[in-house]
């Protein structure tokens, strides 16, 4: 048996049936990749591994992923992919969806199939735990970085190909589209989780697709509608519905710091920290490709399209929690914002907690909330320690 203790001086834990929380100090043992214990205290045997600051967190889990260190995911060759999962634990995400943003049904289709082939001979690393088809089943007005000319309905045959290889675990479409509510309901009866975004719904027709299924908003407040008085959109749904969680890019660039607090505060214990990290993300100023089409990575801010709009983030989600903790949230609830919020999205209670019975999937965050080591299933993928 493959067995491993961890102590620290602070750590966070998900007891069951309770909370998340931090404990000072605290520890957790694994066996064959599980975690068999977990609390407060030291044991009294001496720990493989004992981090003296910092906070040991679960693995983060990041749930848009479209690209990173150079690749794009729709489009990546095997050795982009073997790059991609061997270098997330940097950033300290041991479980991600890479994220593939619009462009033709067939097209998609393709690059499903060529990933589902890819996935058995990947390197030890973050695990891929499905895809998140960001479109094409966008509203026109709220395209963002989309291209314009792939937008087009869900049609139910066109749900029926993307979902043939089992791989897609989540859709962001816009359920003002012709025929979006059906097919909210076939994806969720299908085991996927259904996100609006892209969108220009009223709240009533954001309510109408969480009646349908939906349970998560698409990076809150960024090519969708948003906060009228007189005429709200899916934002106010997404942080006045219990039933949906708010994404939310934490880079400061995408969402104030003001605007991030009122999601915090309007949705508690619902939002989920993502990326949405284009092909630029970990790498220096330059051009990069996002679904096919050139965008370009300033000495400060998120990528750009030619045109000026964003176009994804160079966000690490190590990163977003530490911005969420800078903005007076307390460090339980941002970890949980990245770890176990997303694993209850897509049905993974097995990771995102330090609990008995979850995946020996954790990560020493340093006092500026950087990864310093990463493991999954008890082994060590990045960093120092055992």
């Amino acid at each position: 048996m493959a067995s491993l203790l961890i102590t620290a001086d602070r750590m966070i834990i998900t007891p069951a049936g309770s909370p998340t929380r931090v404990v000072s100090p605290g520890y957790v043992r694994a066996v064959d990749g599980v975690i068999t214990e977990a609390g407060e205290g030291r044991p009294d045997e001496t720990p493989d591994v004992h981090l003296p600051e910092g906070l040991l967190a679960p693995g983060l889990i990041d749930l848009q992923v479209n690209g990173f260190y150079g690749h794009d995911m729709a489009d990546a060759d095997e050795a982009a992919w073997h790059t991609v999962v061997s270098r997330l634990p940097e950033t300290g995400v041991t479980a991600f969806l890479p994220t593939f943003i619009t462009a033709p049904v067939e097209t998609q289709a393709a690059a499903l199939r060529r990933t589902r082939d890819l996935l058995p001979d990947l390197p030890a690393g973050t695990r891929v735990l499905g895809v998140h088809l960001e479109g094409p089943f966008l509203s026109e007005k709220r395209k963002g970085a989309h291209n314009a000319a792939y937008l087009t309905d869900p049609a139910p045959d066109a749900i029926t190909t993307l979902l043939e290889t089992g791989l897609v675990k989540l859709v962001t479409l816009a359920p003002e589209r012709d025929g979006a509510v059906d097919a909210i309901r076939t994806l969720t009866g299908a085991g996927v989780l259904v996100s609006v975004g892209h969108s220009d719904a009223t709240a009533a027709q954001t309510r109408a697709a969480a009646d349908a299924g939906a349970r998560m908003v698409t990076h809150i407040f960024n090519a969708q509608s948003g906060v009228h008085h007189r005429d709200p959109g899916v934002a106010v749904q997404a942080l006045i519905d219990d039933r949906l969680s708010p994404g939310l890019i934490l880079d400061l660039h995408h969402v104030s710091a003001e605007v991030a607090q009122l999601v915090f505060r309007a949705a508690p214990g619902r939002v989920v920290l993502v990326t949405d990290a284009a092909s630029a993300a970990g790498m220096p100023p330059g051009t990069y490709d996002l679904g096919g089409e050139p965008i370009t990575m300033p000495e400060q801010g998120p990528p750009l399209r030619a045109d000026g709009t964003i176009a994804g983030s160079g966000l690490r989600l190590d990163e977003a929690v530490g911005n969420a903790i800078g903005l007076g949230l307390d460090p339980a609830a941002a970890v949980d914002a990245a770890t176990r919020v997303p694993a209850d999205l897509i049905g993974r209670p097995d990771l995102g907690r330090i609990a008995p019975g979850a995946a020996a999937d954790l990560v020493w965050l340093g006092p500026d909330h950087r990864a310093r080591t990463t493991w999954s299933g008890g082994q060590k993928l990045y960093g120092g320690g055992s």
